[in-house]
């Protein structure tokens, strides 16, 4: 058997369809491997936009949505509680809202985009508890009429998100990215243009 002839064809095809085989498995390996460096649809859904119709909301409402695992709160707000923005001013800790914690768009007196319409991440900043909107009757606590209130450590918020002085939460409300479609329709979660 030892003289016997070698078939260079049977081996190079035996030789070609091992490695073809070999690679395929390396393939069929790694997929799974580099898929389970990908985020879950969970996390890609907890961290996407979200779209918001507003064109329903009533001047006065509040409507909350979720966006990253946080109820984030849109108000349309009345004229009055617009003309309180300047009565609470010299009892907030942060009235200009110096500290880095919205977009560029939301630094002013009403820190939004378009005065009338309010929105924000519906977390405490002191502790992470969730404010109540009180739209009507805030006026016991800082002589305006609306505002929020967190009953779990007694911290307040004018109709702006800005904290008042000498209350536990440490700065306002913080503003998340947005913008506006339209009239009716707004995207949490990213700025106009980085979609």
């Amino acid at each position: 058997m030892s003289n016997a002839p070698v078939d260079k064809g049977r081996r190079r095809f035996l030789t070609v369809a091992t490695s073809v085989v070999g690679a395929a498995g390396a393939v069929g390996a790694a997929v799974p491997f580099i898929a389970s460096w990908n985020p879950s649809a969970k996390a890609r859904i907890a961290g996407a936009p979200v779209e918001v119709k507003i064109d329903k909301i009533e001047l006065g409402q509040l409507v909350r949505v979720e966006w990253r695992g946080s109820p984030v709160w849109i108000i349309r707000r009345t004229p009055e509680m617009l003309a309180s923005l300047n009565e609470t001013e010299k009892n907030l800790r942060d009235p200009d809202s110096q500290v880095a914690q919205q977009p560029v768009y939301a630094q002013n007196q009403h820190r939004s985009i378009k005065p009338e319409w309010f929105i924000a991440v519906g977390i405490c900043t002191h502790l992470g508890c969730s404010p109540q909107f009180i739209p009507k009757s805030f006026s016991v606590a800082e002589g305006v009429e609306s505002g929020f209130f967190c009953p779990c450590h007694g911290s307040r918020f004018d109709i702006a998100g800005r904290v008042f002085q000498s209350v536990p939460a440490p700065t306002n409300l913080v503003i998340p990215p947005y913008y506006f479609v339209d009239d009716n329709t707004v995207i949490i979660g990213e700025d106009e243009g980085t979609a």
